[in-house]
């Protein structure tokens, strides 16, 4: 991964994204889409000091909203999208080939409760009201391995207390990973954070997918690698 230069990132360390933006060129119709579908779902980077109801970005009532954070090439967004129609998904990504794998997939399933911020997920989290969130997702992120890289991970105190505020009590949060130095960190931070609690009983709870949770190519991939995922649930305890 390559650290982004461009100048929203570097006016704020705080906000300073780090990966790549773009990979290999789109082809023709994935091109296309970025131009005709993605400004009907692009939900616009919130301003600092913004709030945005999530179940408002939506052109039909739903009845709640759920966010993924860095969707990849979009298979789970999508998969949870099309068997959950009465959820609204939001996701956020800002790798622009990621965005199109998963505008190509809302095409082919015509879905109307997807909505998509093509950026850093933070400022959203920032301008989401509390309790406003039926489930989170944080699948297969960049694991950032060298030590002088860990405060780039997503999962780490400041952003679960971001989680923590905009889930409502009682929703899940969905963590998983293949590289086990990135697992530890994210279940010692999780399991360390007062408003979460681990739901696993046992091994087979982190071993094996929920039957609500979807493989996708990437998870795949690793499996094929020799690399074993692992997949963590959280519930949002209920505040005081």
């Amino acid at each position: 991964m390559t650290e982004d230069t461009s100048p929203d990132s570097t006016q704020d360390p705080t906000r300073r994204l780090y990966g790549r933006r773009k990979g290999r060129p789109l082809r023709k119709r994935k091109s296309g889409l970025i131009d005709t579908l993605l400004p009907a779902l692009t939900i616009p980077v919130p301003q600092p000091g913004e709030r945005l109801d999530p179940k408002a970005l939506f052109s039909r009532p739903v009845d709640e909203a759920w966010l993924e954070v860095g969707f990849g090439s979009g298979h789970h967004l999508a998969w949870q999208a099309e068997h959950n129609r009465a959820i609204g998904h939001i996701g956020a990504e800002p790798f622009v080939n990621g965005v199109a794998g998963l505008l190509a997939l809302v095409d082919q399933a015509n879905l109307d409760n997807v909505r998509v911020l093509p950026d850093d997920a933070r400022p959203l989290l920032d301008a989401l009201p509390d309790q406003s969130i039926g489930r989170a997702f944080v699948l297969f992120a960049d694991p950032w391995p060298k030590k002088r890289h860990w405060e780039r991970r997503f999962i780490g105190p400041a952003n679960l207390e971001k989680l923590a505020r905009v889930l409502k009590d009682g929703a899940e949060l969905r963590l998983a990973s293949d590289d086990m130095g990135l697992v530890r960190w994210m279940l010692e931070h999780t399991v360390k954070h007062p408003a979460f609690e681990w739901t696993a009983r046992s091994p087979r709870d982190w071993r094996e997918r929920p039957a609500d949770w979807p493989p996708t190519r990437y998870e795949q991939k690793a499996i094929e690698a020799g690399r074993k995922p692992v997949f963590l649930r959280f519930v949002r305890k209920a505040r005081a």
